[in-house]
């Protein structure tokens, strides 16, 4: 039964916020308003109900809810600083930039920081765009870059049909198609742009032979390389970068959820030496009121430091191989719901035996005690993302959950 204080929100909500949003949650039977969070567990707005965290906000909460290291930084940076102004020289940014630079693929040199994902993908196709003097984006058919200007022009038709029309030149090819690529890229392309792991696509993995092709072919036609690393980033896959795997050298490096340690919102937009020349003539013609906010650059500082100490990315593949022979178990387990898992590191998609099997497994989950959503554009598929934190007993509690589940998953199939 949804106490009153919940009750109340969702009210508060409907009538101020989102009708439509609190009706959807309400329809699923999840009247959930977050309330206490900690580590990798969010408790309901009573108490009553405690979930483990393993969407994460698309990696937002990768160091789980609160880390205790990036609380300290951000009070502390709260004791002396503010947002800075973004027109000014600032320390706070140029720290955060060198370690962005220590930690990105080759000889990525410069940042330009931003607020979210959407606005730094739309800050690396204006680069690409402005450094080629180019008007062509190549990108994936159900991809997602972001709600705004241009990531939206990137993305799946559905979220950009009903706001049409929309910016010209941005063409799409099936993910993980060399001929398709080679096909569309020609003297007019500007970029290609890809999630390194498409998320809200339903978490296909790449060829290893893919990313090689995609440097090869931009290459061959002068055209940018843009890495949308906003979920697979900073340690996810096993590595700093998803693109890591595939040896690969993007032009532009997109980065935002978990930058922010989910304290603080930050994104980056990380750039090659030559594509800084753009900016020659007019050093602000791109701009951010809030982007790189200077306290928000210690609490990503502070992130930085916990996911690049000794041993971090060791423990995410210790993980990452325990959960890929636990949930090949369970694929053998309940072969009637569970068809496939796709996974890189801590980047892993289940794909179920039925269409609907991502939103079905959703609720399940949810009723167990652990939130973890489906891929919006392939519903058969449910983003699984455990917090990089988690423990050794907190990983076999979502096995469980997720075997308890599954059970009922093949029930409910017959």
């Amino acid at each position: 039964m949804t106490d009153s204080r919940t009750t109340e929100v969702f009210d508060k909500f409907g009538r101020y916020v989102s009708p439509h949003k609190t009706a959807t949650w309400s329809g699923y039977g999840i009247d959930f308003v977050m309330g206490r969070r900690e580590g990798v567990y969010a408790w309901s707005l009573d108490g009553t109900k405690r979930l483990l965290n393993c969407h994460v906000n698309g990696g937002t909460f990768n160091l789980g809810h609160r880390h205790p290291a990036l609380v300290r930084a951000l009070q502390q940076a709260a004791e002396s600083l503010d947002i800075g102004n973004h027109h000014f020289v600032s320390a706070q940014r140029a720290e955060l930039a060198a370690r962005l630079a220590a930690i990105a693929p080759g000889d990525m040199q410069y940042t330009i920081f931003g607020v979210g994902g959407g606005e730094a993908v739309d800050c690396a196709i204006k680069v690409a765009r402005g450094y080629t003097r180019r008007p062509k984006i190549v990108s994936a058919f159900g991809a997602y870059h972001g709600h705004t200007g241009f990531a939206l022009a990137a993305g799946e038709v559905k979220y950009r049909e009903p706001f049409g029309p929309l910016p010209p030149g941005f063409v799409q090819i099936p993910f993980n198609d060399v001929e398709a690529l080679a096909a569309a890229v020609d003297g007019d392309t500007a970029a290609v742009i890809f999630e390194t792991v498409p998320a809200t696509l339903g978490m296909p993995i790449p060829a290893p032979e893919f990313y090689p092709a995609v440097r090869e072919v931009c290459d061959r036609a002068g055209a940018l390389f843009i890495a949308d690393e906003v979920q697979t980033g900073l340690g996810r896959t096993g590595k700093m970068w998803g693109v890591d795997w595939y040896g690969v050298v993007p032009d532009i490096l997109v980065t935002a959820k978990g930058l922010s340690g989910g304290m603080y919102p930050i994104s980056a937009t990380c750039l090659r030496p030559p594509l800084m020349d753009f900016f020659r003539d007019d050093p602000f013609i791109h701009v951010s009121t809030f982007g790189g906010a200077e306290i928000g650059c210690a609490v990503a500082l502070a992130t930085l430091d916990v996911t690049t100490a000794p041993g971090f990315l060791d423990r995410v593949n210790e993980l990452a191989r325990w959960y890929g022979t636990e949930l090949e178990g369970l694929r053998r387990k309940h072969p009637r719901a569970l068809a496939e898992v796709r996974q890189l590191g801590l980047f892993i998609g289940l794909r179920y035996a039925h269409p609907e099997g991502g939103p079905l497994m959703t609720k399940l989950c949810y009723d167990a005690g652990m939130f973890a959503l489906y891929a919006n554009n392939d519903h058969s598929v449910q983003q699984f993302l455990p917090p990089l934190v988690i423990t050794d007993a907190e990983a076999q509690e979502t096995l469980r959950i997720l075997d308890q589940c599954l059970d009922t998953l093949t029930s409910m199939l017959g």
